[in-house]
């Protein structure tokens, strides 16, 4: 062998050198292998802390399950060991080490009663007030002889003068009442009378006709109501008949606001509740209103629900048409309250995760409602009091799912007394108190012009509140300065109190 190797070259002994090493190595290890076998399951139960493994995990991946530590395959991270026993050791709920709670960075809060405010700021338009439209028509056909150089959209006063018409087949039955009244035939007159009131024939048109005893053929249309002009169907010399639609007088005095609440929030928008809208033309004013109606339909398109809200308009100042943005001020109620990033969302059903008072953390089915300010309104399935986990939810979630720990259904959540007296103190009104001026008093409401009221965070506005009959306001007018308190009440504030201030 030795000659063999003296014949070979420099390269080759090389190489012959190194595949000699190579064997002696691999044989060395499989000989200690052999001697040491069946320890590395028992080494890497002693390193995990088990006496012993069930299996191994990767803790972002929990359903899959590996018989031999390593690397997962999914993360770059260690397999994590399953101890036998753990089941047990937990009770009811996921134990963790103190060590690994800081590790993991679990933070908990606090489930308690607060109010939860949701404002809903969305997009308006400012409208006439569809519910008054008035339709100025003929009583009877005839010829256009004046028009008074109306155009659409010109504002008119009630009892302005529209159109002068000109109908011929009344003068002759005028001229008929008169020959018969001059006979002195009370009966006879009367029915004449009647037939001309038959003709469309207005009673002071009748009047005059009787007074001055000559025949008066022309009439005067005049305006139902004040408003703008939207339509107008009626020029010099053209012939007209009875019940012909002239013009279209639109009201806007209060006006509407249509704003478009999105489908998801329509839920919080009911009739009475305020509202108050900033406008690009008035920058730096607030005009305030109260929800009227809640339109049945959903736009299609948008997929947003219509509320129409009435705004007081003096002046004017507000024109149908104009752009709005719309706050909708939420309903004061108080909820028990959770921060939103503890909520685990499954698809089926929502969780949280819980401290216990003995130790380890266990998931509960909650219910959930309203969210806002990073806070989310709990219905059904937790105590005020209770400890919710924040941060690292996940993970014990995952691993509340490995040890088949059963989660607690929402009827089984404990009730505290400070959850009933809360409940209680919600269900009391609260009153509020602010100053203003009278602007307007009827028999059941009174309408103010207030300053802001900082517990609402509502600006100064004017809007009527409701009153408690007429005898609460005897004694007031507009104008006078008052100082009032005030709840609210499911259908609106509510005037509990009122007097002039100084007094």
């Amino acid at each position: 062998m030795k000659a063999v190797f003296e014949r070979l070259s420099p390269r080759q002994r090389s190489y012959a050198a190194a595949a000699g090493i190579a064997l002696i190595s691999l044989g060395a290890g499989y000989g200690l292998s052999m001697l040491g076998g069946g320890s590395d399951d028992g080494d890497a139960a002693a390193d995990a802390g088990c006496e012993e493994v069930l299996y191994w995990y990767d803790p972002m991946v929990p359903d899959q399950r590996f018989d031999e530590p390593g690397k997962s395959p999914f993360m770059d991270m260690q397999l994590v060991p399953k101890c036998a026993g753990g089941e047990a050791q937990a009770g009811e709920g996921v134990s963790i080490d103190s060590a690994m709670v800081q590790n993991f960075g679990i933070r908990t809060a606090e489930a308690e009663y607060g109010v939860l405010e949701p404002e809903t700021t969305v997009t308006g338009t400012l409208a006439y007030k569809g519910s008054e439209v008035a339709i100025v028509q003929p009583r009877a056909g005839g010829y256009v002889q004046r028009t008074y150089g109306h155009a659409p959209q010109d504002l008119i006063a009630r009892g302005a003068p529209v159109v002068d018409l000109l109908v011929p087949e009344w003068g002759g039955a005028q001229q008929e009442f008169l020959a018969v009244a001059a006979t002195g035939d009370a009966a006879l007159t009367s029915a004449a009378r009647q037939r001309l009131r038959l003709l469309g024939m207005p009673e002071g048109v009748i009047s005059s006709v009787a007074r001055s005893g000559r025949p008066q053929s022309t009439i005067t249309v005049t305006a139902p109501q004040s408003g703008a002009i939207t339509s107008l169907g009626v020029r010099p010399g053209m012939t007209v008949v009875a019940g012909q639609s002239l013009a279209e007088i639109s009201g806007y005095s209060p006006i509407w606001l249509e704003a478009a609440v999105p489908e998801a929030l329509a839920g919080s928008a009911r009739v009475g509740q305020p509202v108050s809208a900033t406008l690009t033309a008035f920058p730096g004013e607030r005009f305030a209103g109260r929800i009227i109606a809640i339109l049945p339909s959903a736009q299609d398109a948008s997929r947003t629900i219509t509320v129409r809200a009435a705004m007081p308009n003096p002046g004017l100042r507000l024109k149908p048409g104009m752009f709005a943005q719309v706050t909708i001020a939420p309903e004061r109620r108080e909820a028990l309250l959770i921060p939103s990033e503890a909520v685990i969302r499954t698809g089926e059903r929502t969780l949280v995760m819980i401290t216990q008072e003995s130790g380890g953390y266990r998931p509960v089915e909650v219910r959930i409602g309203r969210e806002a300010g990073g806070r989310t309104e709990v219905l059904a399935g937790l105590a005020a009091g209770e400890e919710v986990v924040t941060s690292g939810q996940f993970l014990l979630d995952s691993e509340a799912s490995l040890a088949g720990i059963d989660v607690r259904p929402t009827e089984d959540a404990p009730t505290t007394v400070g959850e009933n007296e809360a409940q209680a103190n919600a269900d009391e009104p609260r009153t509020y108190r602010a100053t203003g001026t009278i602007e307007r008093i009827t028999a059941g409401s009174i309408t103010l012009r207030h300053g802001p009221v900082k517990a609402l965070e509502w600006p100064a506005m004017t809007m009527g509140f409701a009153t408690e009959g007429p005898a609460q306001v005897r004694g007031f007018q507009r104008g006078d300065r008052v100082t009032f308190t005030f709840v609210q009440a499911s259908t609106g504030p509510r005037i509990v109190s009122i007097r002039k201030t100084g007094q």
